[in-house]
């Protein structure tokens, strides 16, 4: 079964793939869009579309029902029959009835618009029979267990659904980042973070809807955010990158972030414009910085508007820009990364970087990422020697691909043992080396934070503990804590503590991704 990638979730939830009007279209652009289209076109075979459905005219309370209680059943739409499995959206009742008013009215359907009323009633005879009991259902009551010898707490609920976090420059704050652009600051005594920026304040709404995914700052004080937008006023349709850059103030503060650099793309295929996303200061100095695929596997694509040619020289690489520099010129670094939601650079000097894999059930990766070298993206994935589609391309004659590290377990496995690196579609989005002087388990090791699957079989949704063994290129690899809500970013903080960031609080697939994330401190005893 096809699915999408990690993040799905990051452009239907976090991001912005339409521009699209009024509180129903945006509740759309974020709960929807990524599985049934920014144009409600579905994906073919995958997910049934909304445009022109049958399915919304003949069965409209079964429809009113499907994000109040989810839908595990396979569904017949305009005479196609459709497996994938859909969670429970945690909407209020006012909200659904301005997204199905959107959906009845959008893409030339002419359906009814609904009521407070039919929405209440719909809700009733559905399997959670009121809004409170569909997000009880959505979050465990309790936290997994720690390893012995830690203990693991709530840090701070949040309101929100964070995307990034990393260490304010003053080492007492964390800054984190959501997907509209906001910068918030966590004071780690306080009850509350504080939001420093906007993302409405500075990031222009006419280049569309943002997806908002790289936040940094580097050794001079100065704050990156990473911002991709959706233009759909261009033919092709295009990604707007932007990268903003805030000066630090005599009072600690920063100064409002502006453009720093400006590049643009065209926009990805179906769900899989990943889009621009980690930024982080190299030891060298400059900044690196991860740019997704545009596609799955370099497929063109079902829509006239959107460029059908796959990746293009900026996709599927790891950028690097020097800081120094008012007017900056991206450089590649290295190719064929299909999307590395994060890296790090361990003690050794060695950049490593955790790859999500495509619909095609390879294995996840962890790479060692070199200057000049190309990681197989879209010719070979993993560490397969098959063709993943019948559309995927030849590799140019002479190329030379480097392989995964090879996870030869015991936990985190493929289905056939040893694999080049994680379970498929467990979508690892963060990775942190941790000093010897840790206590253990922990010391010495690498640690992996998986989001989890988006399809019927779980697979992430926790944190791996690696020893990597660079000679031999493998890992041996432990289960360090499961399950979590979806652990999205690492950060190391003084006292050997761990913070985890939860993008949201369930667990599982059919728990969604609407409830907001939370922080959670894993620290000795």
């Amino acid at each position: 079964m096809r699915r999408p990638p990690l993040l799905l979730l990051l452009i239907a939830h976090l991001g912005a793939t339409v521009a699209l009007q009024g509180a129903g279209a945006d509740l759309y652009r974020i709960q929807c869009s990524a599985c049934h289209g920014p144009e409600g076109k579905g994906i073919p075979g995958v997910f049934p579309p909304l445009a022109g459905s049958d399915f919304l005219r003949d069965h409209r309370t079964q429809a009113l029902r499907a994000p109040m209680e989810g839908v595990q059943e396979p569904l017949t739409v305009n005479g196609v029959t459709y497996h994938a499995q859909m969670p429970g959206v945690a909407l209020k009742d006012e909200q659904m009835v301005e997204l199905f008013d959107f959906i009845f009215t959008a893409w030339d359907n002419r359906l009814p618009k609904t009521s407070l009323e039919e929405i209440r009633v719909a809700r009733a005879g559905s399997h959670f029979p009121t809004f409170e009991q569909l997000v009880d259902s959505m979050c465990p009551r309790t936290l997994p267990a720690a390893p012995a010898g830690w203990n693991l707490r709530v840090a701070l609920p949040l309101g929100f659904n964070p995307v990034r976090a990393i260490a304010h420059p003053d080492g007492r704050h964390v800054l984190l980042l959501a997907a509209n652009g906001d910068v918030w600051q966590w004071d780690q005594a306080a009850a509350e973070p504080v939001r420093l920026f906007a993302g409405s304040d500075y990031v222009d709404a006419k280049l569309g809807g943002q997806a908002c995914l790289g936040l940094a700052v580097d050794r001079e004080r100065r704050l990156y955010v990473v911002c991709n937008q959706c233009d759909k006023t261009r033919v092709p349709v295009s990604n707007e990158v932007t990268i903003f850059r805030a000066r630090p103030q005599a009072d600690g503060a920063w100064s409002r972030p502006t453009p720093w650099l400006r590049t643009s793309y065209p926009f990805g295929v179906g769900p899989y414009n990943h889009g621009v996303s980690h930024i982080e200061q190299g030891p060298d100095g400059l900044l690196y910085v991860s740019s997704g695929a545009r596609t799955d596997g370099n497929e063109p694509g079902q829509s006239d508007n959107y460029y059908k040619g796959g990746e293009v020289p900026l996709t599927a690489t790891l950028w690097r820009l020097d800081p120094a520099s008012d007017d900056p010129k991206v450089e590649i670094y290295a190719r064929g990364l299909r999307n590395t939601f994060h890296f790090t650079w361990d003690r050794e000097g060695r950049l490593l970087g955790v790859e999500n894999g495509p619909d095609a059930d390879a294995p996840e990766e962890l790479n060692v990422i070199r200057q000049g070298a190309h990681y197989g993206f879209p010719y070979q994935f993993s560490d397969w020697d098959r063709k993943p589609y019948p559309h995927t391309p030849d590799a140019p004659a002479g190329s030379r691909f480097v392989r995964p590290i090879r996870n030869l377990g015991p936990d985190a496995l493929g289905a056939d043992g040893a694999t080049s690196t994680f379970t498929p579609h467990s979508s690892p989005a963060a990775i942190v080396e941790l000093g010897d002087d840790w206590p253990a388990p922990l010391g010495g090791q690498l640690i992996v934070a998986r989001f989890g699957n988006l399809i019927s079989a779980s697979s992430g949704y926790d944190l791996l503990r690696l020893k990597v063994d660079h000679r031999t290129g493998t890992a041996e690899t432990h289960t360090l804590i499961a399950p979590l809500g979806r652990p999205i970013a690492l950060l190391r903080l003084p006292g050997h503590r761990l913070l985890i960031v939860e993008y949201t609080r369930g667990t599982t697939l059919g728990a969604g991704l609407s409830t907001p994330g939370r922080l959670l401190i894993l620290e000795p005893k």
